[in-house]
């Protein structure tokens, strides 16, 4: 099969195209013929040493990669049979080896995928929705007409948890480039905030949830409009000792999540997608020949949803 590896952590230039034989499933895993990967800044920062890297680096071959959507082809599983469309995002935060034409994938991992979505939107319906999902519901537990903060919400994960604080009945206002306004309140968001010059400090505190993708600055800025028993929960950098700090001395819950593969998470997920409740924004679509493009991309930080990589 086709695959990507990575010699070592540095620049695109190390992802290597090569050849190697179909991984082998062990009992309770599916294999996957991929037919779309979407790749998210946890893929770009691991390749250049940083992300999960520090946990993946003495696999041999390492294979960069967790979300997949395509068709299983081998099944030690009674969840799935030959020939199901499926998705999921694969061994997160470990080594997902999704870079290839077959995955091997636990099928407790996995979901359906909707008839009425494309390959491609189910592959970039996965890191993101999941990180969403977990962190609105598992740990926030939003609630119908609470006030809800979404730093930018354009970018991948940011523009589907929009959707799902939507879906779940809470006010939204999603933060963004002016440039991006209308795709922010297209997503259904009640309001916009443009990052750039925004008054924190007189903005008032009247969130009761903040969903930080950004991290930085930007956690301290948050701190400044969440309510008085409000929480935060930041995706790329967790909280130091200090924020946190911070956070308290507000009357603020404050805390970092990392995301986790689960199938259970998907169904729900597929079930969004399949009432239309969530669409994901694929903002390019690159063939796998193109990977080191595609990587360039994403290190814009630019992105508006996701980037796709096809089969």
């Amino acid at each position: 099969m086709k695959a990507i590896i990575l010699k070592e952590a540095g620049s695109v230039e190390n992802l290597e195209y090569v050849e190697l034989a179909r991984p082998a499933i062990n009992e309770g895993e599916v294999l996957i013929k991929v037919k779309a990967i979407s790749i998210n800044p946890v893929d770009t920062k691991s390749r250049s040493g940083k992300g999960v890297y520090g946990r993946i680096k003495t696999e041999n071959p390492l294979i960069l990669g967790w979300d997949i959507s395509g068709i299983v082809e081998e099944t030690k599983s009674s969840d799935f049979k030959i020939g199901d469309e499926v998705f999921g995002m694969v061994n997160f935060p470990g080594h997902g080896k999704a870079y290839a034409e077959f995955v091997a994938v636990p099928a407790n991992q996995l979901a359906l995928k909707p008839k009425n979505i494309s390959f491609e939107d189910a592959a970039a319906s996965t890191l993101v929705a999941l990180t969403a999902y977990q962190a609105l519901v598992h740990n926030a537990n939003i609630q119908e007409g609470q006030n809800v903060l979404v730093h930018a919400a354009s970018g991948g994960v940011g523009h589907i948890a929009v959707q799902i604080a939507k879906h779940l009945g809470a006010k939204v206002t999603g933060t963004s480039s002016a440039k991006n306004k209308d795709f922010v309140l297209g997503l259904g968001a009640d309001s916009h905030i443009d990052y750039h010059g925004f008054d924190w400090k007189s903005a008032g505190r009247t969130f009761d949830f903040v969903l930080d993708t950004i991290g930085g600055d930007n956690i301290d800025h948050s701190l400044e409009v969440t309510k008085e028993g409000g929480s935060i929960i930041s995706i790329p950098t967790g909280l130091n000792e200090e924020v946190t700090s911070k956070a308290n001395s507000k009357g603020v819950k404050g805390y970092f999540i990392l995301v986790q593969s689960s199938g259970e998470d998907m169904k729900q997920i597929a079930s969004f997608l399949e009432s239309g409740a969530v669409k994901p924004h694929v903002s390019k679509v690159f063939p796998f020949e193109q990977m080191r493009e595609a990587h360039l991309e994403q290190e814009t930080g630019r992105t508006v949803g996701k980037i796709v990589i096809t089969l």
